[in-house]
């Protein structure tokens, strides 16, 4: 597969959103300029130009706020399939605020519907002349589900009061109408939003983009017994209701469900010297999860071995933000650090301390967020304080005689520097200060991310043909 890396650079135009494009690259401005790929942090802008998004990049792409910014969120498993292709779309999702005030703070549990996209060639018809091009070019602008204000998803939202900023959300896979979140008051709490989530699937019309009142809705539990803050949650997808806290005092409880509520062991997990960033369950076994600090490692822990890790790695060279775990390769583990790195470990040679598979120095500001996609093990996201989310497929390799063969149906569009990694799939732009990044397990090719400024809901052009594996 060729890839290449879009952005159209022109004079401002009002209502115009930015964003990127893998595929046939290409960049122009008002002027008879020759087309080039736009790079990102490499090239500039001329005073009175922005960058504006090829709307053929893309199957889908929206953006929407739900009030304050969000640092957090998570998208619900919901029961309208396993695996959805056609629009139109439907999600479900929880998501904490970062307000100015402390009590103005709330978790939203929001439905967005009504996803009308339209699915797009890779590798656009031939062109006999301009004057087909401009027409070809005109019509796509007119039918497009990104531009064409008449095909807005409805978004529904439910806002429930929550005390201090979220710092992070998690609902269980199993029961995803339960949900966990880490507030800034160092506080973690377990919710029940099961009342929200079934109004929201009754109403099929109702538009409260934003709704003025916040429900204060008591949780199931609330544990205060970390002495810290912190950023490190995550559900046990082998045992329901089983989960891991860390904190940023270098502490890591384990809660185990009982009954209605959860036993949370006084005694910690212990074994950073610093503050725990990140950390998931194994995808296969019960009683392993992983970590990650701002001390430069990852720790593998048993649950059965006592309170000290199984192993630890030095990983990076500076703090690991963040960890995710392959749930369709469960031996490859990937994390993302604070210099703008991240690398994918091979967990079955970890002992021999040759383990890294890959090393990627393509962004070069934090990495805020890391997911392996849930429908193809070998392509993950990844988002960076650079304002970029990117897609990786690591099971490609440069082919020259592809890539000329697709330059040669896209002539003069497909001038992609030459130094661009063979992994990189696609890039999009657009939000600032990108926090966190979700695929949708049950949509393939979706993500959904959230940054200082919206949310962002897009589906690629090249990755509609992404489907989950067949099991024998």
């Amino acid at each position: 597969m060729t890839r290449s890396i879009k952005q159209t650079k022109k004079k401002k135009t009002k209502g115009k959103t930015k964003g990127s494009k893998s595929g046939n690259g290409s960049a122009s401005s008002v002027s008879d300029t020759p087309a080039r790929v736009w790079r990102p942090g490499v090239d500039q802008l001329e005073e009175g130009e922005e960058l504006q998004f090829d709307p053929s990049a893309y199957n889908y792409l929206r953006a929407f706020n739900i009030g304050w910014p969000c640092l957090s969120f998570d998208i619900i498993r919901d029961s309208l399939g396993l695996v959805r292709t056609d629009f139109p779309h439907t999600i479900y999702a929880v998501a904490g605020t970062q307000a100015e005030v402390a009590t103005s703070n709330y978790i939203g549990i929001y439905k967005l519907s009504k996803i009308s996209g339209k699915r797009r060639e890779l590798v656009p018809s031939s062109i006999d002349n301009d004057s087909d091009a401009d027409s070809d070019s005109s019509s796509d602008d007119e039918d497009d589900g990104a531009l064409d204000e008449s095909t807005q998803p409805v978004l529904q939202l439910h806002k429930v009061a929550h005390q201090g900023c979220v710092n992070r959300i998690r609902a269980m896979g199993q029961k995803p109408h339960i949900c966990a979140s880490w507030a800034d008051t160092g506080v973690v709490q377990i919710w029940d939003f099961s009342t929200f989530l079934n109004a929201l699937a009754e109403s099929e019309t109702d538009k409260s983009n934003g709704a003025n009142n916040c429900r204060h809705h008591f949780p199931i539990l609330k544990h205060s017994g970390h002495t810290n803050e912190g950023y490190a949650i995550d559900w046990s997808p082998v045992v329901p209701g089983r989960l891991a806290t860390g904190d940023c005092d270098s502490f890591i409880h384990l809660w185990e469900p009982s009954s209605e509520t959860w036993n949370v062991d006084g005694k910690p997990f212990s074994g950073h010297t610093s503050s725990v960033e990140d950390l998931q369950w194994s995808p296969t076994e019960a009683d392993v999860f992983a970590s990650c600090s701002v001390d430069g490692t990852i720790a593998i822990w048993d649950t059965r071995l006592g309170k000290s890790p199984a192993i630890s790695i030095k990983a990076h060279n500076a703090d690991v933000n963040v960890i995710s775990w392959n749930r369709l390769a469960s031996c490859m583990i990937a994390s993302g650090c604070d210099d703008g790195t991240f690398s994918i470990r091979d967990l079955r040679l970890i002992k021999g301390d040759n383990s890294l598979v890959a090393h990627f120095e393509y962004h070069k500001h934090p990495i805020t967020s890391i997911e392996w996609s849930p429908h193809e093990p070998s392509t993950l996201a990844v988002s960076s304080e650079d304002s970029q989310l990117t897609i990786w497929d690591l099971s490609l390799e440069r082919d020259e005689e592809e890539e000329a063969e697709f330059k040669a149906k896209i002539k003069d569009q497909a001038n992609a520097p030459e130094d661009l990694p063979p992994q990189l799939l696609f890039v999009h732009q657009g939000q600032k200060d990108l926090k966190e990044l979700h695929w949708h397990q049950q949509i393939p090719g979706m993500l959904v991310s959230t940054a200082a400024d919206s949310f962002n809901v897009l589906m690629p052009v090249n990755l509609e043909n992404t489907l989950p594996p067949v099991s024998s």
